[in-house]
């Protein structure tokens, strides 16, 4: 019995996905169709990602545009937007809502920033969590007498040793999003 390495591998590197698509969504002054990837809208009786009930495309650098495929989620796509604290005023013309990107402020850069920082906390908490799992179950094995106290120690070095390489990761990630955010 020993821990399964390439399921906290696995797990962990889902942290680091959700966190890469987490800091997409962050405007750093050019347009991305993924800034608008954590809108949700209400549409059919739940939360919707926008990118179900409209298309996402960006037709200038400083401008996006939200093609919504029914006419009735217009109103509804255009409230989500206002109200996902990303700073956009979308301009309604017909079913297509179009997003004019303001030059980000040192102020809204510093927003930003925060947010980012947020993002990685929950991505650093999400690794603790995968750690905690994997230190369970060899304390767990440990005690069932399935490893020794020498093997136990040896494989919680190793998930520790995974644990700091991934949180690095996500610090690195960070590090150059928030370069990003600030380049004016």
């Amino acid at each position: 019995m020993s821990t399964d390495y390439k399921d906290l591998q696995r797990r962990m590197d889902g942290a680091i996905n959700a966190f890469k698509t987490d800091l997409a969504s962050l405007r750093t002054g050019r347009a991305s169709s993924n800034l608008l990837d954590a809108v949700t809208v209400q549409a059919y009786g739940s939360a919707m990602p926008i990118n179900q009930v409209a298309n996402v495309s960006v037709p200038e650098p400083r401008m996006i545009s939200v093609s919504v495929w029914d006419k009735s989620m217009v109103s509804a796509v255009d409230r989500a937007i206002r109200e996902s604290n990303l700073g956009f005023n979308p301009i309604v013309d017909g079913t297509t809502l179009r997003i004019p990107l303001p030059e980000l402020n040192e102020q809204r850069r510093k927003e930003l920033v925060k947010i980012a920082h947020t993002y990685a906390e929950n991505a650093r908490v999400a690794v603790r969590h995968v750690r905690r799992d994997g230190m369970d179950a060899l304390k767990k094995a440990e005690k069932d007498g399935d490893i020794s106290q020498d093997d136990q120690r040896v494989q919680s070095d190793r998930v520790q040793k995974l644990t700091d390489e991934t949180i690095t990761a996500i610090d690195g990630l960070l590090a150059g999003k928030e370069t990003e955010i600030m380049q004016v």
